[in-house]
């Protein structure tokens, strides 16, 4: 059964140091960054290596496309969701989109991509901008659901980003805490629709590290109110909870790291994510040992099901990815 927690190891290579903290059972997943890729041998090799340790590790990546994309050398170039949005044909172009992102990665011994991201963009955050399908809802909805099924069709679970919505708040939650003054109606009438009407096609969700005022004084990452009588209860989602970040400055406002971990375990975290911070990745796995906190039971859900064994010779994949590379215009 896999761990709660989520973390990243040092470089292309597993160091002594990774292979003790991964055996640990309370790690569950392993995240990979730019740092651990060169090209897609080596990177099918590491996925390789953390599987011979942990043969139910989840591996995840960010492969989101435009600006945020983790795999380059050796993988197809991925156009912005605002490129999508703005072709010819952005329905079908999302799904290729989706489809070719899924099996270039679970190529290379990947599980799933933190993908995508369904915040709508207004125009006041950087962070989000061109990472976004538009500003209107029913626009992600549309697009985020064809990319959605696209990643699924490819045998990849599909993390929806960042719950209920990021997009207003001029703030990146990497470098500050984010405050979000909207009321829950205005909330409800915009961004939350997305995740809404999304809720059954969206395997995992990751909510933001976002305060909304008016609503409740934590972010929703570490509220009960979003994760269980919203997004839970409201919205019937039945899928992972993934924390964001717990490194990021946005968390910081729920105290040190083994109280930012519980705060986002008791909120109703399945799975959480600690980065670029292995002092706090082990006092979080030592929280977790010392709570006795239970993995939840349905993460496997997360596991990649890589359909072919050789995507290059396919000429669905080829077709795909001269698609995608004509979208990249931003």
């Amino acid at each position: 059964m896999q761990g709660s927690l989520m973390l990243d190891v040092d470089g292309l290579l597993l160091t002594a140091e990774d292979r003790d903290i991964l055996r640990q059972p309370q790690v569950g997943g392993v995240i990979l960054f730019s740092r651990n890729i060169e090209h897609p041998l080596q990177v099918t090799e590491l996925s390789r290596s953390i599987r011979q340790i942990r043969p139910d590790m989840l591996i995840a990546v960010d492969q989101e496309g435009g600006r945020v994309q983790r795999l380059r050398r050796g993988f197809t170039r991925l156009p912005s969701m605002h490129a999508i949005a703005n072709s010819d044909d952005p329905q079908e172009n999302a799904r290729l989109a989706g489809w070719l992102m899924a099996q270039e990665v679970l190529a290379v011994g990947i599980d799933f991509s933190f993908a995508p991201v369904l915040d709508l963009d207004y125009g006041n955050n950087t962070v989000i901008g061109h990472r976004a399908f538009g500003k209107e809802p029913q626009q992600v909805i549309e697009l985020g659901g064809a990319f959605m099924a696209g990643m699924q069709q490819a045998g990849m679970a599909t993390v929806g980003k960042h719950f209920p919505g990021h997009g207003w708040v001029a703030a990146d939650s990497h470098f500050e805490i984010p405050v979000d003054e909207r009321s829950l109606d205005l909330i409800r009438d915009s961004d939350l629709r997305t995740f809404a009407a999304l809720s059954t096609a969206m395997d995992g969700v990751m909510p933001a590290h976002v305060i909304y005022s008016a609503v409740d004084p934590q972010p929703a990452g570490f509220s009960r109110l979003w994760l269980q009588q919203i997004l839970r209860d409201e919205l019937g989602f039945s899928g992972i909870i993934f924390s964001d970040d717990l490194s990021m400055a946005g968390a910081h406002v729920a105290g040190d790291m083994r109280q930012r971990t519980m705060a986002a375990i008791n909120a109703g975290c399945d799975m959480i994510l600690v980065c670029n911070d292995r002092d706090g990745a082990e006092q979080s796995l030592v929280c977790l040992q010392e709570q006795r906190i239970e993995p939840a039971s349905n993460l496997s859900v997360m596991r990649g099901r890589q359909l072919y064994a050789c995507i290059q010779e396919l000429a669905d994949w080829q077709l795909a990815r001269r698609a995608v590379l004509a979208l990249n215009t931003d």
